[in-house]
Order: structure tokens, then sequence, then C-alpha cells
């Protein structure tokens, strides 16, 4: 089996530094079906290519007891088809690239590159020709399986079928393609996409499913596997086809879904969103296209924690973890916490932020507690700033008075900052369809009952007030999002 990857970007030699291996060494590994190995066929400033190639051992494969029949064990494609046990392989040699570690230069592993990903020999449905007696429509469906599972991830997929003979062209097409993917993207984005899909495309594991490969295909899948069109097909495959675990799986990813939903409330696809915006937006420079709400917000929060240069900072109802990703790539801050009341929306944040794979420097940083912010917590107590972002309108308003108790009250960081939708602004969303911009949202406040909220929690609990506005002001209805900063008077 052979996997090569090429990227051209100067000087394409750092690709040894992501992949963590020496362009100029070869590298040998004793895997559980074989031996794999490293090499680079061609290390240039200009083009680097690294080549993973693994030689299977029939009889360890034989000795799994995976085939129907005794002579399958023997005589399969396994040590030439690309498959799960390229798969392992990979997880094998590439396994600090696949978690974005790059030592010598940590900078690069959150590039996007230039990249050429090549299987020549993978076993995928519609690598073959139509069959008879299968309908049009299952051919065509199974010819486009690479392009349906690529193509959504950016990548241009040219899948050429293998012949089965190419002395005998009438034979026609095996079941195998030559696949190339051409594309920009981080290195580990793309290792962790191959890793996941080609036991996919293959739809076969090589060993026995365990509970694990959930938190596997979840881990691999950060950041793309649960927006993907073709999710459902990606899991059941991946799983083998076991149907207790595709159910978790989905109903996990179905929360991710909504967690990043959340992050970018009201749906900010709507208010980001007003009508001909992306028309008009499509016709603009890049840096001049309107930046989505969620990261405009973002960006706020960001800009007033920089204002007084704090180091420990608490994320409360840091949902799936989308500030503290922003957080953790910011050197100034010695620690980082993140808060929510719910157990499986931490988790979800620990892999949006990829703690398992962080060095551990940097994974001492950050901490991810559960905690309900209507009771007093005395781990709260000490920091030099704390962030409600989007999270008081989730609250019922009986409990608020509860919630500022336990922030401004007891916890008493030098610096809050909360947000908030404006409820004024919904009238520019004629999309809209409900008087409030989340399902979970118990209330949206104007600008006259949030500035006498935050005036009284702050008269209450020896604070200052700053009122500020996120996103382009409306001159009839203010800005879509509104944001206080509290500063301690003894600050």
């Amino acid at each position: 089996m052979l996997l090569t990857i090429t990227t051209t970007r100067p000087p394409a030699t750092d690709l040894g530094y992501l992949l963590v291996k020496h362009p100029d060494r070869m590298h040998r590994f004793d895997v559980s079906t074989g031996v794999a190995y490293l090499c680079f066929p061609e290390a240039k400033p200009e083009r680097c290519t690294a080549a993973l190639v693994l030689e299977v051992d029939p009889a360890r494969l034989a000795t799994r007891g995976r085939d129907g029949f005794t002579l399958g064990q023997y005589v399969n494609d396994r040590p030439y088809a690309a498959s799960s046990l390229l798969a392992g392989a990979m997880n094998r040699v590439f396994r600090s690239a696949m978690r974005g570690e790059c030592p010598e230069r940590p900078e690069l592993a959150a590039t996007p590159l230039p990249l050429e990903l090549r299987v020549p020999v993978l076993r995928c449905p519609g690598g073959a020709a139509p069959r008879p007696g299968r309908s049009a429509a299952v051919d065509a469906a199974e010819a486009t399986m690479a392009q349906h599972l690529f193509g959504p991830l950016g990548w241009t997929v040219d899948a050429r079928p293998v012949p089965l003979d190419e002395r005998f062209p009438e034979w026609g097409a095996s079941r195998y393609v030559d696949l190339t993917l051409s594309g920009e993207a981080r290195v580990a984005d793309a290792l962790n996409q191959l890793y996941v899909l080609l036991p996919v495309l293959d739809d076969a594991k090589h060993y026995w499913i365990a509970p694990d490969e959930v938190d596997k295909l979840l881990r691999a899948g950060t950041g793309w596997l649960a927006g993907h069109p073709a999710k459902e097909m990606i899991t059941r495959r991946y799983l083998a086809h076991h149907r207790g675990l595709a159910t978790q799986a989905l109903s996990e990813l179905a929360a991710i879904r909504l967690a990043e939903a959340d992050d970018a409330p009201a749906g900010d696809s709507i208010d980001a969103e007003p009508p001909g915006a992306a028309e008009e937006d499509a016709q603009l420079p890049t840096e001049a296209r309107r930046v989505p709400l969620a990261e405009q917000r973002r960006r706020a929060v960001l800009a007033a924690l920089a204002e007084s240069a704090p180091t420990r900072v608490l994320d409360l109802g840091c949902g799936s973890g989308a500030l503290m990703a922003d957080l953790v790539k910011e050197k100034r801050y010695a620690e980082i916490v993140g808060v929510d009341v719910s157990p499986h929306v931490l988790r979800l944040a620990e892999r949006r932020l990829r703690l398992d794979r962080l060095p551990q420097r940097q994974r001492d940083r950050v901490r991810l507690w559960q905690s309900a912010l209507t009771y007093t917590d005395d781990r709260l107590v000490g920091f030099d700033a704390a962030v409600l972002m989007e999270v008081i309108e989730h609250v019922d308003p009986p409990r608020l008075p509860a919630v500022a108790a336990s922030v401004l009250g007891h916890a008493r960081p030098a610096r809050v900052i909360v947000t908030t939708p404006n409820i004024e602004y919904n009238v520019r969303f004629p999309t809209m369809t409900s008087p409030l911009r989340h399902a979970d949202h118990r209330f949206e406040w104007s600008r006259a009952e949030f500035a006498a909220w935050c005036a009284d929690a702050a008269g209450r609990y020896g604070y200052r007030v700053e009122q500020r506005g996120v996103g382009d002001v409306d001159p009839e209805v203010g800005p879509p999002t509104q944001m206080a900063v509290f500063t301690r008077e003894d600050t």
C-alpha cells in the first residue's frame, strides 16, 4: 500500500517538520499487520513528497480470522489496496502530525498549505464499470463516492478507475481507483480526513470494532465531520455498521452541530446576512467582505479583555469552546478556564480544543470545569477577568439575580464582560419566524432593559459599567449585539 503527500509551498522541505520526520532518513515502524516505511523520494525547496509504504504480512492477517472462509485468509486484496490497514499505519507513523503538533515550527501546524495526496490503489464503490442487472442510478451514485466524501471538504478529487488488466482493455475497470486529492489544508486536517475516509470507502475494518472507536471517529472528525452532508453514511461505514455505536456517534455529532449553532446564536446566520448581503459581499475584496456576527462578537470580547491585560480568564457558559479556542492562541493568558453546566458540552469543548493533542505546557494553561452560574463556586474566585458571552439570555429571569450574585458578588473578577442580543434589532431580520433568535432563549432585552439590569448589578456589587455595541449599528434600532464591560471599583 502506498500514500504520498506532496507540498509545493517553499521551503517545501518544511513538510518534514510537520510530519515530525527528517527528510534525509528512511523511517521504519513495526505495526500490527506488518511493517511501515516513510521516506522522502523528493525533498527540494520548491517541492517535497513524503511516501508512506505499508508492507502487509498475510500470515498476521490470517491469525485474525476475519475472512468468511479459510482460503480467503490468504487470497485477498489486503496487502495491496488501501484500507483500514493503511489508516492504522497512518495513526502509528503520523500520530504527532495528526494531533497538530509541530515543535520546531508551531506556526506551520495552523497554516493551510497547498497539498496533493495520492493513493494509487484504493477499493472504492464506483471503481468498476456499470454492472449488468443494476440500475444506472445506483452506478451513478457509486461512481461519485470519492467526490461525495472529499468534495465537501474542499478537495479537488481525481478518482481514476484502475483497469482489470491493461493488456485487455475490453475487460473494463476494476473495483479500484487511483485517487488524487488536491487543495489547501492544514496537514493535520488532511491526515485526519484521510484516516477516517479510507475505511469508509473500503467499507470494512481489519480489526474488531470496540466502543472506543466512537471517540476515535469524533476526535479525528473534529472541525469537519459534524457538518459533512454524508456524515450518516461516514459514521455507519467507519463503525462497520454497528447500529448501537453509529447511533451513539450520530447523537454526539448532532450535539456538536447544535453547540456550534449555539456559539452563533440567533441564528448568527440570520443576523449576519440581511437580504442581498451574500450577493453584495461576493463583489467585494476578501478583506472587505462582511464578517459573521459570531466572529465580530468574539473579536469585541477579546479586545475588551486586552484592555485590562488579564492573565487568568474565566469563560462562563463556555459551550463548545469557540471563544476558548481564540483565547488559547494568545500567549498572554497564563490560565484559561471554561465553565459550563453540561458535562456533555464540556466534552465537545475538549474535542474542539484538541486538549489531548496540545503540548503539555499548553495543556496546563487550560481547564474545563462543570459548574452552575446560579450557585457560588469558590474555584471561580481570584480571576482577573470573566466573560459571559451570549449566556444570560439562556437563564430564566427569576434566576438572574443569583447569576449576578455568583459572578459579581462572590467570584468578583476585576473585569466582567457580558454580551446579549438586542431584541430591537430583530426587526431587521425579515426571515425570522419567532420573536426570539434562538429556541433556548428565555428572553431578549432592549437596550434600555439591558442598561437598567447592568446599572443595578454594578451598583449592588461595587462595579462601574460601560455599554458598548457589537456589529453594524442601525441608526434606529442600534447594534445587533449589546455588550457591557463591568470594572470593579477597587481596580
